[in-house]
């Protein structure tokens, strides 16, 4: 199998700095580099945010014994009709997952101060609320990721309206993040200025599709991991980062 990574972004020089405009991975089988290669292309050129003057494609064969497979979460779907109601529900929603009050704040906080759009996720104490990263505007990069059966998995988004890339690669991230050992919470949306749907997920409720979180036209977006201490940080980012997952519907 291989991992095929893309990312794209306009501006800056070599690649460095400049408007990310998007991101992308997935896990295939050698027949079919070429064609998501291709794919992927495609999408970093004509993207929403803009079309890109840099991208970057890296493809590396992965051991796929070596691949940590977990299942996917229960989906559920939330309708709100405002950026205020969706958010207020995700707040809720925190809560009852068992994030404090205190971090629920700052998880807001932190989202609603970008000026730009993080790469990765800030990773907080779900009960102290304090950032524990220190990565900036970089935040944690949750990468190493893909469905285990793809037929068997855009069969089953398709049955519950859920259709697209955005759904698809959002699930994915999700349940990877939601099985990291210490792992609370998470909270999204998107930074894609034409979708306003964001969401919560946790292990203990699954994943929480939230129709609007965002006004539309918005290019900023973020994500925010929250964790339960004590807890080996270094071994946790770099589950996020490196450990190969295949998630099974």
């Amino acid at each position: 199998m291989f991992s095929i990574k893309m990312r794209s972004s306009l501006g800056g020089k070599n690649g460095v700095g400049g408007k990310h405009i998007s991101g992308a991975e997935r896990i295939v089988k050698s027949c079919d580099v070429e064609k998501t290669v291709s794919s992927l292309l495609k999408r970093a050129r004509n993207h929403e945010r803009g079309k890109a003057d840099f991208i970057n494609l890296k493809i590396q064969e992965v051991n796929e014994n070596e691949a940590v497979r977990v299942p996917l979460l229960k989906i559920t779907s939330k309708k709100t009709s405002s950026k205020s109601e969706g958010r207020s529900f995700a707040k809720s929603e925190l809560l009852r997952i068992g994030v404090s009050e205190n971090a629920v704040k700052n998880a807001f906080e932190a989202l609603e101060s970008l000026s730009d759009s993080l790469r990765g996720a800030i990773v907080l104490d779900a009960d102290s609320g304090e950032r524990l990263d220190s990565f900036g505007m970089r935040g944690v990069r949750c990468s190493n990721m893909d469905v285990a059966d793809k037929d068997e998995y855009e069969k089953k988004l398709s049955e519950l309206g859920m259709a697209g890339e955005h759904a698809r690669e959002a699930l994915v991230l999700a349940s990877k993040v939601a099985h990291a050992k210490g792992a609370v919470a998470e909270l999204c949306w998107s930074d894609d200025p034409n979708y306003v749907t964001g969401y919560v997920a946790s292990q203990k409720f699954g994943y929480t599709r939230i129709s609007v979180m965002k006004d539309l036209g918005d290019y900023v977006g973020g994500r925010v991991f929250f964790v339960r201490l004590p807890i080996d940080l270094d071994y946790y980012i770099d589950y996020l980062q490196n450990q190969v997952v295949l998630v099974e519907v």
